[in-house]
């Protein structure tokens, strides 16, 4: 794990300009050596300038500690060292000054230029220093020494610290440029982490949406029926045994078909939830979310392929129609196959309403119409009001006030359009209309 910028910058720095202590240290240590260097070279200069050797002391400790502020202000430092170089100090300043100032983020044509200068400098000052000593006799050597010398005392007091310096600096700014990519890219995974557990707690939330959803449409008809064929059961069975005895196979048959639904719905739940495990082992966090949404595709695709379709509609009216309830089905165009999916939203559409109807309307003739038309195919369920009494109004069938909304999911999740509501005449109307494609 890298640094953020964030934890650089609640780091602990040093005093003034300095980021650190160390680097403090270094530059006051720099500093004070300087200075004494140009204090010592200030007697040379005092007597050769004809001034007291206290004011060359004192000037050159005074040049030599500019060197303290050579992070702060690096050309400062470059100018005083080539201002004093006529006075043959300060060469340690004018060394570290060039390396810290072709270090520094300045523009190229500013360390260039003072670099040239420094350069410039030294190279007269050498030229006249060492010419001096050939006429003083404590050099005997031919003319073309005199520029041999000054040329390579220039470059090679000028160049090195020059191209040290520019080393260092652009391999500075690499490693800063790797490091804010770094820190970019751990905020990326990061973020992409968080997206991840989004899309996978969204997709755990479609999943549970639908199961209840699921869950719901296959409970709540069946169990509605049984309760629906036990009431007119307890109403009719000293009265009619007969009655009372087909009563009670249906309510065990409807039973039995509910069960084997439920079974197989959590037989899927089941598979679904020990590969759900065996991914989450398997993958990183990154996949989460596409595992998830492939683990609900794959079971929603499962459940579709099992699931009921518009050809068991005659045998869903039937079973209305054998809890007592008159049905009324007609169908408009010429039927054809839909896609699983289209098929079995419009099987649970017209299943719930007719549970509905058992609940809310017993007894009440109910209208199924279904209308297969080019694009689409449309379905509507009406019931008229229910009769003042009724032999299955005693079932006292509860309601979660989930099944309208389950229907509306279904279709608006198809494209579809969904509208409920109560009728003029007092019954209740649900429609559908489903794209075909």
């Amino acid at each position: 794990m890298t640094t953020t910028g964030e934890e650089r910058a609640t780091a602990p720095g040093g005093p003034w300009w300095w980021d650190r202590w160390r680097s403090a240290a270094l530059d006051v240590g720099l500093a004070v050596v300087s200075a004494l260097e140009c204090g010592a070279e200030g007697i040379r200069f005092a007597e050769d300038a004809g001034i007291p050797v206290a004011a060359g002391i004192v000037f050159g400790v005074l040049a030599g500690s500019v060197l303290v502020v050579r992070r702060k202000w690096p050309i400062a430092v470059v100018l005083v060292s080539i201002a004093i170089t006529p006075a043959q100090m300060g060469y340690l300043m004018g060394i570290v000054g060039l390396y810290t100032l072709a270090a520094s983020e300045l523009p190229r044509r500013i360390i260039g230029s003072l670099a040239g200068m420094s350069l410039v400098g030294m190279l007269i000052v050498m030229f006249v220093r060492v010419r001096q000593d050939m006429a003083r006799g404590e050099l005997d050597l031919g003319d073309w020494f005199v520029p041999f010398a000054a040329i390579t005392t220039a470059v090679g007091m000028t160049a090195p610290p020059l191209l040290l310096g520019l080393y260092v600096g652009a391999r500075r700014r690499l490693m800063e440029s790797l490091r804010e990519r770094a820190d970019s890219l751990e905020r990326e995974l990061m973020l992409l982490a968080e997206r991840a557990e989004e899309r996978a707690e969204w997709a755990r939330n479609e999943e549970r949406t639908r199961i209840a959803r699921e869950m719901h449409d296959v409970v709540a008809h069946r169990v509605s029926l049984m309760v629906v064929h036990a009431a007119a059961l307890q109403a009719v069975a000293r009265k009619d045994p007969e009655k009372a005895v087909k009563n009670a196979a249906l309510v065990g048959d409807m039973g039995r078909q509910a069960l084997t639904e439920l079974r197989e719905m959590l037989g899927v739940l089941r598979s679904g939830d020990g590969r759900e495990r065996r991914e989450r082992s398997a993958v990183p966090l990154a996949a989460v979310g596409v595992a998830a949404a492939a683990a609900a595709s794959a079971s929603r695709v499962a459940d579709e392929a099992e699931g009921p379709s518009l050809s068991d509609m005659d045998e869903l009216i039937g079973q209305s129609a054998a809890a007592g309830m008159v049905v009324d089905l007609s169908v408009d165009g010429d039927a054809r196959s839909y896609a699983a999916e289209i098929e079995q939203t419009a099987y649970r559409v017209v299943q719930e309403a007719l549970t509905n109807v058992h609940k809310h309307a017993a007894g009440a003739k109910t209208y199924v119409r279904l209308a297969h038309r080019v694009s689409e195919i449309a379905m509507q369920v009406e019931n008229e009001p229910p009769p003042e009494a009724s032999s299955a109004s005693s079932a006292r069938l509860p309601s979660g006030g989930n099944g309208l909304l389950g229907m509306k999911e279904r279709v608006v999740a198809l494209g579809g359009v969904f509208v409920s509501g109560p009728t003029d005449a007092g019954g209740f109307r649900v429609s559908a209309v489903i794209p075909a494609s």
